[in-house]
C-alpha cells in the first residue's frame, strides 16, 4: 500500500497548468499539505460531488488538464457519475481514487472495496477506456504524464495505507475557494463576468 501524501505529491509535482478538485477529507488535506493555491479546489462538503465538479471544470476549461482526487467512499457514492463522464469523455479529465478501503471521515468503517468491489472494473464498465492501477511512485509519475498530456479521459486507482496523517486544512469558505479558482482561470474578467 502506498503512502497517500507521497502519492499525491508525485502526481502533483511539476504539474504546470493542472487544475485539481479534491474530495472532502483526506484528499483535500493531502493536496493542501503539498501546497495550497488557486489551482486547487478542495471540497468541504457535498460527498459524492467531486467527479461531477471535475467534469464541469474540464468541459469549461478544455485546454487545461483537470485531475479529480477522491477517496473510495466518495467514488462509491458517485459511481453513477462515471457513466456521464464516459459519455462526455473530455480529453482533459482524469480521476485518481485513493482507496484505503475505509470511510475515513465517519469512523473508519470498511467500504465495499474492502469486500471485493473493484472501482477500476466499474469505471471500465461505465465506458472509461483508459484505466490503470497505481502500485508505485513510478506508476504515479507515469499517470501524471498521462494527465498532463490530455490524451483522453482516464481513471486510476491506488491502494493506500489507511494510517491517519496530520491534518493540513485548506481554507474553509467554499465561496472563497470557488472565487479564487475562478480568478485564477479568468483573471480580471472574473470580476465582470
Amino acid at each position: 500500500m502506498l503512502d497517500r501524501r507521497e502519492l499525491c505529491a508525485a502526481v502533483l509535482r511539476d504539474r504546470g497548468p493542472m487544475l485539481c478538485v479534491a474530495s472532502l477529507g483526506a484528499a483535500a488535506w493531502d493536496i493542501t499539505a503539498i501546497g495550497d493555491g488557486p489551482q486547487n479546489l478542495p471540497l468541504w462538503g457535498g460527498m459524492g460531488g467531486a467527479a461531477m465538479i471535475g467534469l464541469g471544470l474540464a468541459l469549461a476549461q478544455p485546454e487545461k488538464p483537470v485531475l479529480v482526487i477522491a477517496g473510495d467512499g466518495e467514488m462509491l457514492m458517485a459511481v453513477g457519475s462515471l457513466a456521464t463522464i464516459a459519455h462526455q469523455a473530455p480529453r482533459n479529465l482524469s480521476i485518481l481514487v485513493l482507496d484505503n478501503e475505509h470511510y475515513g471521515e465517519t469512523g473508519m468503517q470498511t467500504t465495499a472495496t474492502r469486500h471485493g468491489t473493484d472501482l477500476v472494473v466499474m469505471a471500465q464498465g461505465a465506458g472509461i477506456a483508459r484505466t490503470r492501477r497505481i502500485a508505485s511512485l513510478e506508476d504515479a509519475a507515469a499517470f501524471r504524464a498521462e494527465v498532463l498530456a490530455m490524451g483522453g479521459c482516464s481513471f486510476a486507482l491506488a491502494k493506500i495505507d489507511p494510517a491517519p496523517k496530520p491534518l493540513v486544512l485548506p481554507p474553509r469558505e467554499g465561496a472563497y475557494l470557488q472565487a479564487r479558482m475562478r480568478e485564477h482561470l479568468l483573471g480580471p474578467a472574473a470580476h465582470t463576468a
